[in-house]
Parts: structure tokens; sequence; C-alpha cells
């Protein structure tokens, strides 16, 4: 991501170094897709699989499904992978099916408790990560979300405190080669907002400490989308990108009322021209639970989500610099 010295290197060598020093047919359209990179289209796409978790599809046709759709990596949900076991299947076999179809893992999702104060609670949890993180890099995955579950509730966290417990994590992490995402979740009381993700991800001094954000989520914990600028394009390497409607609220709205990019009221243009501007080349997730998608056509479903994504990132960077 070397560039000269321009805006990008100066935001890098800024704010963001704190966190940046941290830290068949189907096939053929997976390719063909990364191909299509350029100034107008810098990010991969991603399919995040709670956007078909719906349809009650197994992993195996939900890989064929994004691969043929024309994503180049996935991002699947523990449960997914504990599903596919369950049923006497090999996580080898399905990570290469993934490769196969031309496709990566750069991310998954778990719900492990790491945050939470009890420590032998938190010792479990660390251990129930290296146990998902395992899995995931049995499929050739790369990274883990790591959100603040067990500690949703709770107002009276030192985020000094919670930067230790992330950095042991990162450890747990490297030990296994999977990196644990710091993960923002705008419905909890704590890590809901993107600068107090990024005090955390400062703080746990790792060379590995990096940031997952969602676009509703930040809209959801009212932290706005100005502070993207002022990371690193390399503190991030997956977002989860959806949309919004006007109503309900803020103080109401639910994960079930995300739409597709583009179909709601999120500044998608800002949004992109600062992951633009500051480096980001990493990849865009789609993440939704859309109830009225989940009785549609998973690849209907999956395709248009594509198609959407892409249609706002060409809009937003056309003649970018």
């Amino acid at each position: 991501m070397a560039v000269m010295m321009d805006r990008r290197a100066l935001l890098t060598s800024g704010v963001a170094a704190g966190v940046a020093a941290l830290g068949g047919m189907e096939g053929n359209a997976a390719a063909a897709s990364r191909k299509r990179r350029s100034k107008d289209e810098p990010f991969g796409y991603c399919l995040n699989t709670s956007t078909l978790s719906g349809q009650k599809l197994p992993i195996t046709e939900v890989v064929d499904i994004a691969a043929k759709a024309g994503y180049e990596a996935l991002e699947p949900w523990i449960r997914d992978l504990d599903d596919h076991v369950k049923a006497g299947k090999s996580l080898a076999d399905l990570g290469k099916q993934i490769a196969d179809r031309g496709m990566t893992v750069e991310s998954a999702i778990g719900f492990a408790g790491w945050i939470v104060d009890d420590p032998a609670k938190r010792k479990e949890a660390l251990e129930q990560s290296k146990r998902e993180m395992e899995m995931v890099k049995q499929i050739g995955g790369k990274r883990v979300a790591a959100p603040p579950v067990g500690a949703t509730d709770r107002t009276d966290m030192d985020l000094l405190v919670i930067a230790s417990r992330y950095r042991d994590l990162l450890e747990v992490g490297r030990q296994v080669g999977v990196v644990p995402q710091l993960e923002v979740w705008g419905f909890s009381k704590t890590l809901n907002r993107l600068g107090a993700a990024a005090m955390v991800a400062i703080e746990a001094g790792h060379p590995d400490a990096c940031i997952l954000a969602d676009i509703y989520h930040l809209y959801k914990g009212g932290s706005g989308y100005g502070g993207l600028k002022l990371l690193a394009g390399d503190s991030m390497h997956v977002l989860h990108v959806n949309d919004f409607p006007a109503n309900p609220p803020r103080e109401t709205i639910s994960d079930a009322q995300r739409v597709y990019p583009g179909d709601g009221t999120a500044p998608l243009d800002q949004i992109f021209r600062d992951l633009n501007a500051m480096g980001y080349q990493g990849y865009l997730s789609l993440e939704l639970f859309n109830r009225e998608y989940w009785k549609q056509d998973a690849f209907q479903v999956a395709k248009t989500g594509l198609e959407k994504t892409r249609s706002a990132v060409r809009k937003a960077l056309k003649g970018a610099p």
C-alpha cells in the first residue's frame, strides 16, 4: 500500500499510525471480480453468511452461491462450521471447496467472551476462541471477529483493562495463526463507538491489533463516520457493509432492518471516499439480517447484494484521484 507522500501517507503516519503499528464457473466469476479492482473499485467483495442464514442452507451450498454470484471472499459464522462438522463433514474439504471456487476466507464470526471480568470465565473464553480459530484456520481463514460479548450491558469498564484482555486474545490468535479483530457493536454499552475501539487497539500494544467496523453499528452506536479517515488503511481488513432506512430512528432500529447498500440513508459516498483516501484496500463484507431477504432465493439475494455494493462504490469513487 506504499504511496507517494500525499494525504494517504500523512494520515497513515499521523493518528492512524498508532493503530497501524499494532498491527469451474463459480471460480471464474470470483477471479473475474478480483480483476475488476481499479481506482473506482479498490476494495474486495465478501459475503457474510448471515445474509443468507434465513434460507438455512448448508455452508457448502452457500460457498457455491457466493462464488457464482462473483464474491471474492466468504465470512462464515462459527455456527456454520460447527454444523458442518456435526454433519460428519471435513473442514479441510470445505477449505478446498472455497479455494477451488477462487475465494478466500477473510474473516469469520465468533462470540467468545474474552472481555469478561471473571478470570475463570475469561480463561474458558480464550480456550473457546482458540478452538474456533483452529476451525477457521482449517478452512484457510485469516481472521475472526472479537466483539464485546459478555459486556454489552456494562458502562463502567476501563478501556485500558479491555486493551490488556484484547492483547491476551491477540496472543492466542498469534499461536494459531488467525487474527482476532476488535469489533464495534453499536447496540452494546461497551465498545459501541469507533473511538473506544481505536483506543483499545492502540493500547493493546500488539502488532496484530486491528478493528472490525460496520456501517450499521457505527450509526447505531452514535459514532458517525468521520472517524474512519483518521485510521490507517491497514488498521482494518474487513468492513461490514449494509444500509439502513430513516425510520425507525437510531434508538430503536435493529439488525433486522438493515437493507442493501444504496437502499437506505447511510452516507455511502462519504464512507467509501474516506476509505479510499486512507488507503484502505481490504474487503467489504455484506452482512444483513433482513427477514424479507431470507424469504427470497438465496442466489438472487447474494447477487443483488453484490451488485448494489459495487454500484455504491463506483458511484462514490467515480473520478477519484
